[in-house]
C-alpha cells in the first residue's frame, strides 16, 4: 500500500520566523540567536527575526528561550515581502 506524505518542497529552505518574547533582550544576545534581528518594542516586549533552517533549527532556538526564562508569546512564520533578498532590479 503507498503511503502518502506532505510536500517537503517547502521545507527544504529556510523561512522567515518571528519569536515574540515577554521581556527586553539586549542586541549582545543577537549572537547567541544565531544573527536573528533582535528588535525592542515600547510595550515590553523583544521580537528576534531571522530565517531559520529548518524545525531542527527552531526548536534549538526555542530551547534557547526557554533557557533564558523569558515567557514565549508567540512563534510565527512569516512570508517575505516580494521581492526582499532578490537581486532583480527594475
Amino acid at each position: 500500500m503507498k503511503t502518502t506524505h506532505p510536500s517537503t518542497k517547502d521545507h527544504d529552505e529556510p523561512q522567515l520566523y518571528e519569536i515574540r518574547l515577554k521581556g527586553h533582550l539586549d542586541d549582545r544576545w543577537a549572537d547567541w540567536f544565531d544573527g536573528l534581528t533582535i528588535t525592542r518594542a515600547d510595550n515590553g516586549e523583544t521580537v528576534l527575526t531571522g530565517l531559520v533552517a529548518d524545525q531542527a533549527a527552531l526548536h534549538g532556538l526555542l530551547r534557547k528561550v526557554r533557557d533564558l526564562g523569558l515567557p514565549l508569546l508567540s512563534v510565527v512564520q512569516v512570508e517575505p515581502e516580494p521581492g526582499a533578498g532578490s537581486d532583480n532590479k527594475p
